[in-house]
């Protein structure tokens, strides 16, 4: 290794000078054409390449998912990649509002072999490419610009003339100068102008011209630069659409292609969550979500997310990344305490403004609207505070822990999750509060039965509660249940408590309604206990939770 290798590499030279550049200015106000070219571009970066039966499930999602133009196969490659253009043909699989897309390089034999396996198909985009960029004709292909032209205009004769033979197929051409990003403008320009010579293209009937940034070399406002230049100088523009193909080698993919639309592309080429070689192709889930965000809808649908990675990752044998933006299953999660109050406040405020605009502190997306639940908002751990550990309990049991009781609480979860040294599950949660506020075989107060007489401001509590597995029978006046409960108690032996605080309210609703009952407490000695109890009468409920709280007294 060199001592200082940066001097090894030269930084790449922006190729167009665009001082009235129009895109920083403009907004996206509707989504592009989507390409899908998982099962082609995508499924060729795979160790195991899909068969049949895996590339025919994923098929079957991006019909789903609502994909309408989708790059299914190179079938001149392999006799397995031909068999499955020729199943989706054979078996009637296309549906009518959706068009396959094939591959192929500018070789007359394998243009060929491409129509024939397209035969008998309703539409069908036909996708020729070849390297154009200075590196390439240098060093791989040893050709000259003029060399590299004759190639393409070979390629795209041939196309048109197999074309002609197959008049029942309504056909589509499109070209790639691979390795546009790096091609010299002019050149790029000037062998496109060609391909549309031979084309011929009109409104009614466009080419596509797909300018890839094959390997990325430049920051994604210099490839936006270059698609704005491109669409400003071909000739023909209406009856031609500009496509974006972005790979991922300077991890910017989604904003260049974010850039280039904004530069006058029309179509964007890609995968779900950025499959394809090397660092891969731009990510469709993320540009479709990020659209979805903006109150622009996208075109592609994912109202459950968790069965199109379980599928992706069935199908390419590759994992999707517990961060990936949106799909991952840790993205919506906060463990954070600030950040999981901050949500928890959120949600209360969305409901209580029922205007159905989404305002979300840390969650730019509903989590729902791609069929994901509460758990995976607000998740639990050592570094979780009490908002977060309230929230789960209200989503998943109905209870509303009063704030003092909430800070409580957090510091017995806190301890379990240092304990345990991982995040905690709801179970872990509730067999914690029930540990700490519920009804314990250690306990030393139970109730058994109790009823309570008197005017109003002096009832009595006449009850039979186990004291030490001892049946007893206590009673005690107050000027309310609670208050007399609490003088039984102390009459009986029990801790002398000062009630400081009472809260309940109903979980659920109808016959199976329950009560919930919170109590704070203060110690003859200055501490704080709390209790909490359940129970389908409220009167009763308001019992346990005194008796749990003198049971932690």
């Amino acid at each position: 290794m060199l001592k200082n290798p940066e001097t090894k590499y030269r930084p790449f030279v922006t190729p167009v000078d665009l001082p009235d550049r129009q895109w920083p200015s403009r907004r996206l106000r509707s989504a592009p054409r989507w390409l899908s070219t998982d099962l082609r571009d995508g499924n060729q970066s795979l160790a195991n390449p899909m068969g049949v039966e895996r590339k025919q499930r994923f098929y079957d999602m991006l019909i789903a998912i609502g994909f309408k133009e989708i790059e299914v196969a190179f079938p001149s490659a392999s006799q397995t990649e031909f068999d499955f253009v020729r199943s989706l043909i054979n078996d009637d699989r296309i549906p009518n509002d959706v068009t396959i897309q094939v591959l192929t390089q500018s070789r007359t034999e394998l243009i060929a072999r491409t129509f024939e396996s397209l035969e008998g198909a309703q539409r069908a985009i036909v996708h020729l490419y070849n390297a154009t960029a200075p590196l390439f004709r240098r060093v791989v292909f040893g050709m000259e610009r003029r060399d590299v032209v004759d190639l393409a205009i070979t390629g795209v004769t041939a196309m048109l003339d197999e074309s002609l033979k197959r008049p029942g197929t309504d056909w589509t051409f499109e070209y790639s100068p691979e390795t546009f990003c790096f091609t010299e403008p002019d050149f790029a320009l000037e062998i496109c102008e060609r391909v549309l010579d031979v084309w011929q293209p009109t409104p009614e009937r466009p080419a596509i011209l797909n300018l890839p940034a094959t390997v990325e070399v430049a920051m994604p406002n210099v490839y936006a630069d270059q698609i704005e230049w491109f669409c400003r100088n071909i000739s023909r523009r209406d009856s031609v659409v500009i496509s974006l193909h972005p790979h991922n080698d300077r991890g910017t993919g989604v904003a260049a292609a974010e850039l280039g639309l904004l530069a006058g592309a029309d179509r964007v080429e890609g995968c779900l969550f950025g499959n394809g070689e090397r660092t891969g192709n731009v990510d469709l889930v993320t540009l479709a979500l990020n659209l979805y965000t903006q109150g622009i809808d996208p075109g592609l649908s994912f109202p459950a997310m968790r069965e199109v990675v379980n599928t992706v990752e069935h199908c390419t044998e590759l994992p999707v990344h517990p961060r990936h933006p949106y799909a991952g299953e840790m993205v919506h999660a906060a463990f954070s305490g600030s950040h999981q109050d901050a949500i928890r406040k959120g949600f209360a405020a969305y409901a209580q403004r029922n205007d159905g605009l989404w305002e979300m502190p840390y969650l730019p997306i509903d989590p729902a609207d791609i069929g994901e639940t509460y758990e995976a908002v607000i998740r639990v751990n050592s570094q979780s505070g009490k908002g977060g550990v309230a929230w789960v309990l209200e989503q998943d049991k109905g209870l509303k822990l009063p704030k003092r009781m909430q800070a409580d609480f957090s510091t017995h979860v806190q301890k379990l999750a240092d304990d345990l040294g991982r995040e905690l599950n709801t179970s872990d949660i509730w067999q914690c509060f029930a540990g700490c506020y519920l009804q314990r075989p250690t306990d030393r107060f139970v109730l058994v039965d109790y009823k309570e007489t008197g005017p109003v401001g002096q009832r009595t509590f006449i009850g039979r509660i186990a004291i030490d597995g001892e049946v007893r029978s206590l009673s005690g006046r107050g000027n309310g249940l609670i208050s007399g409960v609490v003088a039984a108690l102390q009459d009986a032996g029990g801790p002398a408590l000062d009630v400081a605080d009472y809260q309940e309210h109903a979980i659920g609703s109808g016959a199976t309604a329950q009560a919930a009952a919170y109590v704070e407490c203060r110690t003859s000695d200055g501490r704080t206990v709390f209790g909490t109890g359940i129970d389908p009468d409220v009167a009763t409920a308001s019992v346990r939770a005194l008796l749990h709280a003198a049971n932690n007294a």
